[in-house]
């Protein structure tokens, strides 16, 4: 089975599927759609929002917008993974689509395992919704939709009826570094220097700067700047703030930085994302 890649013009509704021997994802990650990660085979980590998890075969993950996540190979690097991005408004269903998706609104994220029995029905979705973008018979992609709501509500089911153990970090090291990315979350609006961080969390700054990128898969400064530039896009999108008050808001001391990093991170230039009216492609990987 080949490659696929598939998003609409909107942006709103992107289908990605991957064998592959080995792979990290190159960008930090966020976006204005949730996300659908199913790990068909092998073990990934995976980062999402301040916490390091080891993700195995037969997971689900569920990403809400806006989260900062990345993917990074694990022991066994080899590995195949279907993913969704689909736009809110796509997910509302006529009757009942609060009740029934209410557990995906209510955290920033969700894993959930299946069992070899729950794999029968989640792959027959999955592969259904490949089969669909690969024939693109006349409307796919409502069909391939219908095929994703029916996979979120599979989830759904999953999580009322089944007690989902709490997956741990890979080491202590990842929990010491949990810690110091959410000191960064919390924070982020000061001046944040990787001496400053190390002098705060009592470790050398060569630690902090090598166990980082080992447990989030971003250096320090990459990190950094993808928290403050998640928040100014948010702030670009929901408030009338000028561009000038928003790099300063969110820890920026000079526009033109801001403007650079900005760029560097999203791919467009802060007016974009205020001039936006749909949702933004996510970076493929």
């Amino acid at each position: 089975m080949e490659d696929l890649h598939f998003h609409n013009d909107r942006g709103t509704f992107i289908v990605s599927h991957r064998k592959a021997l080995s792979h990290h994802m190159p960008d930090s990650h966020f976006h204005s759609t949730y996300e659908i990660y199913y790990l068909m085979s092998g073990k990934r980590e995976f980062f999402i929002k301040d916490r390091t998890m080891v993700i195995r075969e037969g997971d689900l993950v569920i990403i809400a917008p806006n989260i900062l996540h990345r993917t990074t190979n694990a022991e066994m690097p080899m590995h195949e993974r279907f993913i969704v991005n689909m736009h809110e408004q796509d997910m509302m269903t006529a009757g009942g689509y609060n009740e029934i998706l209410q557990p995906l609104f209510e955290k920033d994220y969700l894993i959930v395992p299946c069992s070899l029995h729950d794999r029968l029905s989640v792959d027959a979705l999955v592969h259904g919704v490949i089969q669909e973008m690969q024939e693109r018979k006349p409307g796919f992609e409502m069909y391939a939709q219908t095929l994703v709501l029916q996979l979120l509500i599979t989830c759904c089911r999953l999580l009322r009826h089944n007690t989902m153990e709490p997956l741990v970090s890979p080491s202590p090291m990842h929990e010491r570094i949990s810690e110091i990315v959410q000191y960064i979350n919390s924070r982020y609006m000061d001046e944040l220097s990787l001496n400053l961080l190390a002098d705060t969390f009592y470790v050398s700054p060569y630690y902090l700067s090598r166990f980082f990128k080992e447990a989030t898969g971003f250096t320090f400064v990459e990190y950094v700047n993808s928290v403050r530039i998640k928040e100014a896009k948010k702030l670009l999108e929901r408030s009338t703030l000028k561009v000038n008050l928003i790099a300063k808001k969110v820890g920026f001391g000079s526009i033109t930085h801001f403007g650079r990093v900005f760029k560097a991170v999203t791919g467009h230039a802060p007016l974009y994302y205020r001039k936006a009216k749909e949702p933004v492609q996510p970076v493929e990987r």
